[in-house]
């Protein structure tokens, strides 16, 4: 099949690169002329395990082609993934300017039936909106030309989108045409043949089943952190309480973890977003809202309890932070909570060494220019170098090399053996032994 896919940003990338691996000839289409350039290099412009292999194999085989003309692309593609950014408003709405005008060109350069795929997250509505640029167009061109509208909404999780991609669990096509359907299921046999998942349902419901599908993943992570704010108080172990929980398999393991708060581009954007739609439609998202509050409490989480350690004696203190990025398996810095952390302790006078394997980069911008050539935030090579003189170490991002450090190293290193860990990865008794002072979320205090 040939393909065109319209944006190379993560999800344009992986759905590019994935659909190349499986034999058809896919041509991504970006309006940045540096970013094709750099991918026609083998030069991501994201960080995803896995994808920088898939991209360059798919590209020297000439199968994944980049381009900055839509016209070129679509001259051989009977199927248009429109996968842009859709960037929050200041009231959290989905902004579809970028999808709309990829309609708009579409319908004015269309020669022939074409199917047109929203992978982007967009409120419900969107196909209806994008049909009618596309039929606006064509009728400017006086063109009668068969084409079909589908919500093919993406369930990718960053740090395994190549897995989630090629291995899905499920795939949602919105479509109430017969013709959009044997296309759509012929794009995905290669990706589901030993076990069917697709599910057909009408294009509103699709677009509606993302925007749920993520509120609800939300939804468990925040009220976990409701309950650690209570166990706190209670002298409760959060981690006997989700193991208690979890083995209800009504519940299940998934997304019960407490923490320092979920960030990324799409939990905070996807929940703004659908209390944006209920407030459109004279609907008051009580639960949604409160999901919203909680998490944006649950970053300042960290900061408080080193403040209740040093008493609110902040200022000229050096501190550690492991991870910057959002999650492991990510560069990406999207409302990520290290970046409240950080904020809030150099705004008390603190300085801070922080650490992370791979969103270095990424993570630079985030914070003002000053703050850096004044000494007052470093990004350091490695995560013992951090720990080096600091009055404590926070654990922000739970990559791997983190999850069994030397602690014997660590005490000698830090200035005071005090460890905040924001997504509890260590056994207390452990800590508790190497002589720690030791601050979980909804743990117990352990008293080194």
């Amino acid at each position: 099949m040939n393909i065109t896919v319209v944006g190379t940003g993560y999800v344009g990338l992986v759905t590019g690169a994935c659909i190349a691996e499986m034999g058809n000839t896919v041509v991504c289409v970006d309006v940045d002329p540096k970013k094709i350039e750099n991918l026609k290099k083998g030069i991501l412009p994201i960080y995803e395990p896995g994808l920088e292999t898939v991209v360059e194999e798919n590209f020297e085989a000439g199968r994944l082609l980049f381009t900055t003309q839509l016209p070129e692309a679509m001259e051989q593609s009977d199927i248009i993934f429109i996968a842009v950014g859709t960037p929050p408003g200041e009231d959290g709405s989905a902004d579809l300017r970028y999808v709309l005008e990829v309609a708009r060109q579409v319908g004015s350069l269309m020669t022939r039936h074409t199917t047109v795929i929203n992978k982007s997250t967009v409120p419900v509505g969107t196909a209806d909106l994008v049909r009618a640029e596309i039929l606006e167009q064509l009728e400017l061109r006086g063109k009668d030309i068969s084409f079909d509208v589908v919500s093919n909404p993406e369930f990718l999780k960053e740090g395994a989108a190549v897995d989630d991609f090629m291995h899905p669990d499920r795939i949602i096509i919105g479509t109430d045409s017969e013709r959009a359907r044997k296309a759509m299921s012929e794009l995905y046999a290669p990706f589901i043949r030993n076990n069917p998942r697709i599910k057909f349902m009408g294009v509103r419901d699709a677009e509606m089943t993302k925007y749920a599908a993520n509120a609800m993943l939300a939804t468990k992570i925040s009220f976990m952190n409701e309950i650690a704010s209570l166990c706190d108080r209670l002298d409760v172990d959060i981690e006997n309480v989700r193991l208690g929980i979890g083995s209800d398999q009504r519940i299940g393991y998934h997304f019960i973890y407490a923490g320092c708060g979920y960030g990324g581009s799409c939990f905070p954007k996807d929940v703004k977003a659908l209390i944006s739609i209920a407030h459109q439609n004279d609907f008051e998202p009580k639960l949604l809202q409160a999901v919203e509050a909680r998490n944006e409490q649950q970053k300042q989480s960290l900061f408080n309890k080193l403040a209740a350690h040093f008493e609110g004696d902040l200022k000229g203190r050096t501190f550690a932070v492991w991870g910057l990025a959002f999650k492991p398996g990510t560069d990406d810095m999207r409302e990520a909570p290290s970046v409240v952390l950080i904020n809030s302790l150099i705004n008390a006078g603190a300085k801070v060494k922080a650490f992370d394997p791979v969103a270095r980069e990424t993570a630079v911008p985030e914070f003002p220019e000053h703050w850096f050539s004044e000494g007052r935030l470093q990004i350091v090579d490695g995560q013992y170098e951090a720990a080096i003189d600091a009055d404590a170490l926070v654990l922000v991002t739970e990559w791997k090399p983190f999850r069994r450090p030397d602690f014997k190293a660590l005490k000698k290193l830090l200035k005071q053996p005090v460890i905040i860990d924001g997504r509890n990865q260590y056994d207390l008794s452990q800590v508790e032994r190497e002589g720690f002072d030791y601050y979980g979320i909804g743990r117990k205090l352990v008293n080194g």
